[in-house]
């Protein structure tokens, strides 16, 4: 297994200091060569190869999830995963939600307009699942803070009550380890963590599919696309492929950046991220200041200071402003030399 500092040495080349990976990752060196090729192909008219990179990619991240590949969907948002699995609940099923959640994740279900969506506090999550419960919709990581659902105590009260979970993965995956096996549904984007392109996102089904219908199935979504191409298909996929979705080029760059996980290990990256989120916090009390609490995450928030953001970003140090807090997600292509030069500069 390579050494972490030695790969993000090699496959990252930030032209800033850059702690903004909860907004968009930054693309390794593998990845960027593969897109520029695959561009260059386009533009000279070669025959592009359409499905052996999302096939690798649907395979390295069904790896990383501990899951088949025939249980992965390829597609292109979260929101557009959301509406298919808001669709399979019948019409007064409960729902229930993290108060302040992504809403790629929430208003697929709001928009049904005949489910009973209730919202609270994360923390008070597991609690919240009661008998009336039909599906449990949260983020695994909060995107505005970084706080990290209870996911052992969410997985027990789902099961005592016949709850389904579907599991946003989108601030998680890449660093947390997780096994999708253990969820009905998890969902997920790739421009974050994991460190690839915007236009593709990755959904887990169980075995069966979870009573899912392949709403937007077309031909890619067939048994065999290439005799799917005109009029009705005349049979799905076997996997979850019936529910992926055409795609550009982002295969090509998430094919390279996940196997680059893959070779890391997400255990040695989840230790390297939380040790300079660790260090962040540490600095930050002998500042005087408290962000928000989000232990065992990577990404840290602190009240009063979002401010400040504009200012940071013209001095070369990307970070987000969220309600007021400014937001810092550090990942495995950042240093404790990085976090020690943000302390300095908010120390002036």
């Amino acid at each position: 297994m390579p050494n972490l500092d030695d790969a993000a040495a090699s496959e990252f080349r930030p032209g800033n200091l850059f702690l903004n990976t909860a907004a968009v990752g930054l693309l390794p060196a593998r990845s960027t060569a593969a897109v520029r090729a695959a561009l260059e192909d386009a533009a000279t008219g070669r025959p592009a190869d359409i499905f052996g990179p999302v096939e690798q990619a649907r395979a390295s991240y069904a790896r990383l999830m501990g899951v088949s590949p025939g249980r992965v969907a390829v597609g292109t948002s979260v929101a557009a995963y959301s509406g298919l699995i808001a669709a399979s609940l019948p019409a007064g099923a409960e729902v229930l939600t993290a108060e302040g959640d992504f809403s790629s994740l929430v208003n697929p279900f709001h928009v049904r307009g005949d489910l009973s969506v209730r919202a609270v506090a994360l923390e008070k999550i597991p609690e919240a699942i009661g008998p009336g419960t039909a599906m449990v919709v949260v983020s695994a990581v909060q995107s505005a803070d970084g706080r990290l659902v209870d996911l052992p105590a969410l997985r027990a009260a789902a099961a005592a009550h016949g709850a389904r979970i579907c599991l946003d993965v989108s601030q998680a995956a890449g660093w947390l380890p997780l096994d999708a096996g253990e969820y009905d549904f998890t969902v997920t984007v790739t421009h974050k963590w994991l460190c690839s392109l915007f236009g593709l996102a990755f959904l887990t089904v169980p075995e069966d599919f979870g009573g899912l219908r392949p709403l937007s199935a077309g031909w890619v979504a067939g048994e065999e696309p290439w005799a799917s191409c005109y009029g009705p298909i005349g049979e799905l996929a076997r996997s979850a492929r019936r529910f992926d979705e055409p795609q550009s080029m982002a295969p090509v760059a998430a094919a390279r950046s996940l196997a680059l996980f893959e070779e890391l290990g997400v255990e040695a990256v989840h230790r390297h991220d939380l040790a300079l989120a660790d260090r962040f916090r540490e600095g930050l009390a002998r500042l005087g200041h408290e962000p928000l609490p989000s232990p065992g995450s990577p990404i840290v928030s602190v009240p009063g200071l979002g401010g400040r953001q504009p200012g940071l970003s013209a001095a070369g140090i990307e970070l987000s402003d969220r309600a007021g807090s400014l937001r810092a997600a550090f990942h495995l292509y950042n240093s404790p030399a990085d976090v020690d030069r943000l302390l300095d500069v908010l120390a002036r």
